[in-house]
Parts: structure tokens; C-alpha cells; sequence
């Protein structure tokens, strides 16, 4: 009690930003939960910040709810040492997606630190292999006590802007697409940036069959759905530790997670935590990125998803590109989208999934400058979900 008392009291004594916007002591923009600017709202399951500023633009943030719990996770990070944007798209429970949005970027900055700042694609990999140990430790030490953390996961999308090159990491199946103008005729092309690990795609299913050529059944289609082992769609996670390590692939877990025991024993891990990572220099003609949870990608394609951010103002692209994906779930169940707005969460999540989406709008004044705005912004996604 008392300590509630003083973390409200800690709330109500920050200082303000020049819009209203709750400063942390060291001045920087903080977001989500009870906090948040002028321009951020709720309606329904629907959590949005429709415009805000960023160090190299502007960005639009929102996040729909489907599941009894929020599995999503968000954050936009940005000061002096750039840009990141992390969607964290959880499975099993909430519980490896918000120790991802916890640590991965903590994780980045002191593993950036230790090389002065500088930002490469090895960089990033190595703050995703320090999470992923974390985690693992994690489960360890609640083994005994909650055996079921072995068998939460994670999806993880980020970009870093670093300089005038922007880096993108992944693991699972959460997509980010770019808007490039197409020269001087106003179009906008749609470029995807981001690999994807899922076995519902026949180079993923490819790419298992030659780590394990002995299983035969490492790839099993169940229900018109392919599964690694005829579990789990994503081939590449943060978690998942029961499909990375063998002693966790055993009672008391759900026998649901448990492999059956046969001629082929789980001596490597089966998921991978190693992130795909791309780099792109940032040209003029880079209007825009849109990084979403697969939930959004289910109903959009990347065409239809580029022509809606370019085709009305900033503001609110986030939510529209939201509300476009909840009116085409409607469509498919033959149903109004008035109607969907009704249902709750749990039941929810029999017509869409929980769906994150960040749109980063690029100013390139400010990146050819090498130049960064203030404050420093700190946001991490509807927090009060949880």
C-alpha cells in the first residue's frame, strides 16, 4: 500500500514536456501504462499514439488486443546513439515477451558501449544471444516453481538507425516493410526488409531439414498447418527453451510440449535464437518503414499496407493500418466490423490475433546532418493491458 502510495506520488511529481508529456528526471519522454502525451488514446482493446516525434522523424504507434492477456510487446528507444524499434510478439504466455522488451535493449546499449558507440550487425546479434541466455537462466531458476516459463516464447523485430544505415534483426514470423518513392512519379513502392522464420515457408522447412537431416519429421503438417516438430510454427525464437534444451523437454511441463521419445534424441537445439540481419543505407526516396506482428500481415499484404500509411496524413497511420486489418477479419467472418468491436479479448482471439504496429517516418534533413532531435524518447507500448 504505502508502496503504491509512493510510486503515484513518483508519477504526479514528474516534470512536464513542452506538450504535456510526462519527462522522466533526465528529461526524456516517457510513455504507456498510466503515463503518455496529448496525443495518445484508448478505445476498446485499442491502444494508440497517433503521432510523436522521434530522433530522425516522426513516428505512429498502436496495439490491438485479442488474447485474455496481452502477448505483444513495443518500445521505441532514441537519443544521442540512435534510433531502436523492438516488436516483440509473444506465444505460450506474455511472460518472454515482456522480459525481451525488459532487456534486449539494455542488453544492446551496454554491448555498444563496450565498442564506443559503434553499431554493427554483430552488435546486435550479440545482444540477442545475451537475452536469450538470460532467459534461459531464468527458466532455470523457476524451474521448480514454474516449469511452464520453458515454454513461453517470442517473436523479436528491431531496427536500429545508427548514422544513415538502418539495421534489421529478426527471429519469427513479425514483418517490417518499407515505403520507398518510385522516382518522380508519387507511387510508393513496397519493399519487405525483414526474413521470416516460419514452416508454413518452404525455404524455412529447407533450411530445418538440412540442421536435421536425420528427422523425418522435423517439419509435420498438422490441420493444413506446418509445425516444427508438430508443435510450433517459428523456427527461430527467444524461449521456447523446451525445444533448445533437452532437460526442459520433460515433466512436469504440458505433454503437449513434451517430444516423443524415439530414434532421433534432441541433442542440439531444435528453435534458434540467431537473428537474420540485414543492413540498408538510408537513401532519400525512404519515405517510411511499418513494422507489425504477424496479426497485421494475416490481413494486409505489404502493398495495401504501404498504400494506406501514404495515402493519408500521418497521423494515426498506426491505428488505420489496425482498424484495416480488424475490418478485413470482419469481412472474412462475414460480419460487421461494428460487431467484432464488441467482442471481448479471449474470445477475440478466435477472429484476430493481438496485433502491434510502429510506422517510422523518416526525416532525411536530419539523418544526412547526422543530426538528432530532443529529448530523448523512451516508449514502451500499452502497458495497461497487462
Amino acid at each position: 500500500m504505502l508502496q503504491g502510495l509512493m510510486n503515484l506520488f513518483s508519477l504526479c511529481c514528474k516534470p512536464f514536456g513542452p506538450d504535456g508529456e510526462v519527462l522522466d528526471p533526465n528529461g526524456v519522454l516517457v510513455v504507456g501504462g498510466n503515463t503518455g502525451g496529448s496525443r495518445e488514446g484508448k478505445d476498446g482493446l485499442l491502444w494508440f499514439r497517433d503521432i510523436g516525434k522521434y530522433g530522425s522523424g516522426e513516428f505512429s504507434m498502436a496495439v490491438v488486443q485479442a488474447n485474455q492477456v496481452l502477448e505483444d510487446q513495443s518500445q521505441i528507444e532514441s537519443g544521442q546513439f540512435g534510433t531502436f524499434v523492438g516488436i516483440y510478439d509473444g506465444h505460450g504466455g506474455p511472460e518472454a515477451a515482456r522480459y525481451v522488451c525488459d532487456h534486449l535493449f539494455s542488453n544492446f546499449r551496454a554491448i555498444t558501449a563496450e565498442s564506443e558507440g559503434v553499431v554493427t550487425a554483430e552488435t546486435i546479434q550479440r545482444a540477442f544471444h545475451r537475452t536469450e541466455e538470460g532467459f534461459t537462466s531464468l527458466v532455470s531458476e523457476l524451474w521448480s516453481s514454474r516449469p511452464n516459463m520453458a515454454t513461453v516464447g517470442t517473436c523479436c523485430l528491431v531496427g536500429v538507425i545508427y548514422r544513415q544505415t538502418l539495421f534489421i534483426a529478426s527471429l519469427g514470423d513479425s514483418r517490417v516493410v518499407l515505403g520507398k518513392k518510385v522516382g518522380n512519379t508519387g507511387g510508393m513502392a513496397a519493399i519487405q526488409l525483414s526474413t521470416e522464420h516460419n514452416a508454413n515457408i518452404e525455404a524455412i522447412r529447407h533450411e530445418l531439414k538440412e540442421l536435421h537431416p536425420d528427422d523425418p519429421h522435423i517439419a509435420v503438417l498438422k490441420h493444413g498447418v506446418w509445425r516444427v516438430k508438430g508443435i510450433i510454427q517459428v523456427s527461430r525464437s527467444i524461449g521456447d527453451v523446451y525445444m533448445k534444451h533437452a532437460e526442459y523437454n520433460r515433466e512436469p511441463i504440458n505433454s503437449k510440449f513434451r517430444l516423443p521419445e524415439g530414434p532421433v534424441p534432441m541433442n542440439m537445439p531444435i528453435l534458434s535464437a540467431n537473428p537474420t540481419i540485414i543492413s540498408h543505407a538510408l537513401h532519400p526516396n525512404d519515405s517510411f518503414l511499418i513494422f507489425a506482428s504477424d496479426g497485421l500481415w494475416e490481413h494486409l499484404s505489404n502493398e495495401k499496407a504501404v498504400d494506406i500509411v501514404h495515402s493519408h496524413p500521418r497521423a494515426g497511420s498506426a491505428k488505420r493500418l489496425v482498424k484495416a486489418a480488424l475490418q478485413e477479419a470482419a469481412r472474412k467472418r462475414e460480419m460487421r466490423y461494428s460487431d467484432l468491436r464488441k467482442i471481448d479479448k479471449k474470445v477475440r482471439r478466435h477472429f484476430h490475433d493481438d496485433i502491434t504496429v510502429i510506422v517510422l517516418f523518416f526525416n532525411h534533413d536530419l539523418i544526412s546532418k547526422g543530426a538528432i532531435q530532443d529529448p530523448p524518447v523512451s516508449i514502451r507500448s500499452a502497458l495497461e493491458h497487462r
